[in-house]
C-alpha cells in the first residue's frame, strides 16, 4: 500500500472523457475557478506546458487528437505539478461544438494546424465556417482566438474566412518573441520558414 501511495499521481491531469455527450462544468474539473485558455491541437504540449507555468492563476485545457502526444502532456503535467492543466484526446471541432460550455473561454490557441495544402483536401482544414461559429460560441465577450501557421496559403484562407464571419474584429498579429515555442516552431525556425500570426476578438 505505501508503494501505491508513493506512485499515485498528485492530481488527475486528464479531462474526464467517459461521457462525450455532456457539456463540461469547469468548476468541477478544476479545483479553483479561474480564467480558462484552451489550445486546440496541442501537439506534444511544449507551448502549453511553459505557458501554464508562466500563468499559474489561469486554467488550461490541452486538446490533442494523437494519443501518444496527449499522454505526454498528461505525464508532464503531473511530473511538473502543473495543477492548472488538463489534457483530452479528441477532435477540436467536436469538443467546441458539443462539450465546451458557451462563453466560458478567454483565449483559444490554434497553432500550426495541418494545412492540407492540396486544393482537393481543403475541406479537411480545421478552419471552416462551422469551426469559426463554434469558437465564437465558447469564447467570452471580448475573448480572443490566436492563430499561428507556417503556411501562407492557409493563413490567407483563414483570414478570409474570419473576415467573412460575423461577430468578430481583427486585432492583428502580436509580438510572440517572448512566447514559448512548440517543437514545430523550433523546427520551422531552423528551416528558415516564415511564421504567420493573427488574432480575432469576439464582439
Amino acid at each position: 500500500m505505501p508503494e501505491l501511495l508513493e506512485t499515485a499521481p498528485a492530481f488527475d491531469p486528464w479531462l474526464p472523457g467517459n461521457n462525450l455527450t455532456e457539456v463540461y462544468d469547469w468548476e468541477k474539473v478544476f479545483a479553483e475557478r479561474r480564467t480558462l485558455e484552451i489550445e486546440l491541437g496541442a501537439g506534444d504540449g511544449s507551448f502549453m506546458m511553459e505557458w501554464a507555468r508562466r500563468h499559474p492563476q489561469t486554467n488550461f485545457v490541452a486538446l490533442e487528437r494523437l494519443l501518444g502526444r496527449v499522454k505526454k502532456i498528461a505525464k508532464r503535467s503531473v511530473r511538473e505539478n502543473l495543477r492548472n492543466v488538463r489534457a483530452l484526446r479528441l477532435e477540436s471541432a467536436y469538443f467546441l461544438k458539443y462539450l465546451c460550455p458557451a462563453e466560458s473561454v478567454s483565449v483559444l490557441h490554434v497553432m500550426f494546424p495541418d494545412p492540407w495544402p492540396k486544393r482537393k483536401h481543403h475541406r479537411h482544414r480545421l478552419v471552416q465556417p462551422e469551426f469559426i461559429e463554434a469558437c465564437h460560441k465558447v469564447l467570452q465577450s471580448g475573448g480572443t482566438l490566436r492563430f499561428t501557421t507556417d503556411h501562407q496559403d492557409y493563413f490567407l484562407w483563414t483570414t478570409r474566412h474570419w473576415g467573412e464571419a460575423k461577430g468578430w474584429e481583427e486585432v492583428g498579429p502580436w509580438d510572440a518573441s517572448g512566447d514559448p515555442k512548440s517543437d514545430f516552431e523550433l523546427e520551422f525556425e531552423k528551416e528558415g520558414r516564415a511564421v504567420y500570426r493573427m488574432r480575432w476578438r469576439k464582439v
